[in-house]
């Protein structure tokens, strides 16, 4: 029988605190008929998010096509979604049953790139664009292809989204830690990472690749286009392959900011000699549609034979679900002004980002009302970073007990209101500071509500 000790060393080693004990003991409370406010995790339609209804009508009607010869369609879904759907299945006769080719159905890869074009106005080759199931799996592909052995690592910012972390620990590569700048709105700081690379030498660990979260999870800070420059700069200096984890993009609440991709950056500045892979994913953003899984990558400059190899990597898992191809799709190319469902989507749309912008201001606002608590307004994304300034005492339990201070107190909070947050340790912190990670996707009332529970908690707890 299969015991414990007879795991993969690397697997053991891996963590994922978004998933980790806290939530596992809210699961606990909550089977206990305790009401948990699960704020760990960005999933937006377990807050019931409602579904873009132009994506569910198009994905209904190709996934049982006899909806399109219905009496009642009219009724039912938009004349465009019909013809939409009928254009879909039109390149797929098979359905959604069957599989795809490895890369992704040619059509929606073609529209990706179009999309692309149309966003940073430079060209895109389809070619070079593989559907994903979910921005994960694409992370994913790119570590396991550029780590060769365990003095081989990959810049990773602190805090960070710790898929980034558990991947390299699961392929035997190295974590280059590099800190964000929490003082500076979580910019990157070019000494900061100057440091980092210089210290992974001094180890014997060679950095293949860096890291760029945009918006940040967990930060919620969208880089400025100097910021992103000086990273540019920073990986052809070190022949570094940049990782830009851009699937947030939509989620941008401050009007000061504006999203800039790694990939308009870099045309802008003429770089071509810095291979790049860009992530986006239809789980975030307006569309929230994490179940489905859909996602792609772009790759830039990596030549002919290396790119095989990420093709071939790919056709291991055969290809990405159907339905989350077309979801790729549908979010690539959403409603004309002056299709029927048009109205409907951009209300539907607006209606979703005002909510999460006046989130992100309460949250910005009120937090830093608290003694003893601190944050970066979240200016994109769905998270914010919050910093625990807690009494010295506390720090002397907390070492006197081995234990993670941010652990213990995000677990009293579970335990006494409910409220599930992920320890900042989960997502790496300066030694010496304290936080922990929280979404803003509650509806605003629990949101209000979930403040003014946190501050008689921290009150509490703090004396």
């Amino acid at each position: 029988m299969l015991q414990y000790q007879d795991l993969n060393p690397q697997l053991l080693a891996a963590e994922y605190a978004v998933r980790g004990v806290l939530t596992q003991r809210a699961q606990e409370l909550e089977q206990k008929g305790r009401q948990i406010i699960y704020c760990n995790i960005g999933n937006p339609h377990t807050f019931l998010q409602k579904p873009i209804s132009y994506v569910r009508e198009i994905l209904s009607l190709v996934e049982y096509p006899e909806l399109i010869n219905h009496q009642h369609k009219s009724q039912l879904f938009h004349s465009d979604s019909i013809k939409r759907a009928r254009e879909i299945l039109s390149y797929i006769p098979e359905g959604t049953g069957a599989y795809s080719t490895t890369m992704g159905i040619e059509f929606i890869r073609r529209a990706v790139a179009d999309f692309i074009q149309k966003r940073d106005n430079i060209f895109s080759d389809f070619k070079r664009i593989i559907l994903t199931d979910g921005a994960s799996e694409a992370a994913q592909m790119v570590i396991t292809a550029i780590i060769k052995s365990p003095t081989d690592g990959i810049l990773v910012p602190i805090p960070q989204y710790p898929l980034y972390n558990a991947s390299l620990k699961l392929r035997g590569g190295a974590s280059i830690a590099y800190y964000l700048d929490e003082d500076n709105g979580w910019q990157l700081d070019e000494q900061a990472l100057e440091t980092s690379i210089t210290q992974a030498r001094g180890n014997g660990i060679t950095a293949k690749a860096i890291t760029v979260i945009n918006p940040g999870n967990p930060t919620g800070a969208v880089l400025s286009y100097s910021n992103i420059q000086m990273i540019i700069r920073f990986a052809q200096k070190y022949n570094l392959s940049i990782m830009a984890d851009e699937v947030y993009q939509e989620n941008i609440y401050n009007p000061k900011h504006t999203f800039h991709s790694f990939a308009k950056v870099m045309h802008d500045m003429q770089i071509n000699d810095v291979s790049l892979f860009s992530f986006h994913s239809m789980s975030k953003g307006y569309f929230g549609e994490c179940g489905h899984r859909a996602a792609y990558f772009e790759i830039r400059n990596v030549p002919d034979d290396a790119f095989s190899q990420l093709v071939k990597l790919k056709s291991i898992n055969l290809c990405a679900n159907v339905t989350g191809q077309i979801a790729t799709y549908l979010m690539v190319t959403p409603p004309n002004p002056g299709e029927e469902s048009y109205p409907v989507y951009l209300a539907e749309k607006q209606a979703i980002l005002n909510d999460l912008r006046e989130k992100s201001i309460i949250i910005g606002e009120e937090l830093n009302k608290i003694p003893g608590i601190s944050v970066n307004s979240p200016d994109g994304a769905m998270y914010a970073f919050v910093k625990l300034e807690l009494p010295e005492h506390m720090m002397e339990i907390a070492k006197s007990t081995n234990s993670n201070l941010d652990e213990m107190y995000c677990l009293a909070l579970l335990e006494e209101t409910g409220i599930c947050v992920v320890p900042g340790s989960g997502f790496g912190q300066k030694p010496g500071t304290l936080h922990f990670r929280m979404t803003f996707l509650p509806a605003k009332d629990q949101i209000i509500n979930l403040i003014n529970q946190l501050k008689s908690f921290h009150l509490k707890f703090t004396q």
